[in-house]
């Protein structure tokens, strides 16, 4: 039976994931920061894992990490995922706290992560594994008053084709996933914001399809990077 453990995961896209990898037989490790909210959504499946966890602190990642390995045996997946917008502002109406609370869970945050999965996946046996980094379309082009996010998020993609390079040597590939415009929790309060120009959307289902593919992958294959976004976002074109 494969392995994922999945961080962020008491909602939005992360929930929706672990709903969708424990239907196709995996064992999840779910990990965000509210036990209740995890609870819920594994609504107690034999092969649901609850891991409360802060991913902006080191010392609870490996933690948890180490509570997931020694129940499960391995890890095959991580689906590196926990991720926050922070306040949308101007850069100069953006305070230092504000900035380094986005910093902290989007890089900081990730980089523990992946580094507690790298780990493990170097030493275990048989050696290898598979870590899909959750990007966004903002690694590429951004939404307007999204700094912070924005610069995490171009960061993300520097650690993915790091993990890719330097995972060679041990089977850990690595992948990204950029998404845009999926609804979730987190988009319906931009539709809300803007009921006269709602923009343009799609169901989350497809990115829990997309990155069903990108885990089900061979070893020897790997989606580097995966664009899912609306189809009538405005990211593609000039003005």
């Amino acid at each position: 039976m494969k392995t994922i453990l999945i961080t962020g995961a008491s909602a939005g896209i992360g929930a929706e994931c672990v709903r969708a990898f424990l239907a196709d037989g995996w064992r999840v490790g779910c990990l965000a920061r509210r036990p209740d909210a995890l609870e819920e959504v594994a609504q107690g499946h034999a092969n649901a894992v609850i891991l409360p966890c802060d991913v902006t602190d080191s010392v609870a990642v490996e933690a948890a990490f180490d509570t997931f390995t020694a129940q499960i045996g391995r890890l095959d997946v991580l689906f590196n995922n926990a991720g926050t917008f922070g306040r949308a502002a101007l850069i100069d109406e953006l305070g230092h706290e504000d900035w380094r609370q986005v910093v902290d869970v989007n890089l900081n945050g990730m980089f523990n992560c992946a580094r507690a999965a790298f780990g493990r996946m170097r030493t275990q046996a048989p050696q290898g594994g598979r870590i899909i980094n959750n990007g966004s379309i903002s690694a590429h082009t951004p939404r307007a008053h999204s700094v912070a996010y924005t610069t995490t998020k171009h960061a993300i993609t520097g650690l993915t084709k790091s993990l890719s390079l330097d995972g060679r040597p041990f089977d850990i590939a690595c992948g990204q996933i950029d998404i845009g415009n999926a609804r979730t929790e987190l988009l319906e309060g931009i539709i809300a914001s803007n009921p006269d120009d709602p923009p343009p959307t799609m169901d989350v289902a497809e990115v829990v399809r997309a990155v069903l593919h990108m885990a089900n992958m061979p070893p020897e294959a790997n989606v580097q990077f995966m664009t899912v976004m609306a189809t009538k976002m405005p990211y593609i074109g000039r003005g």
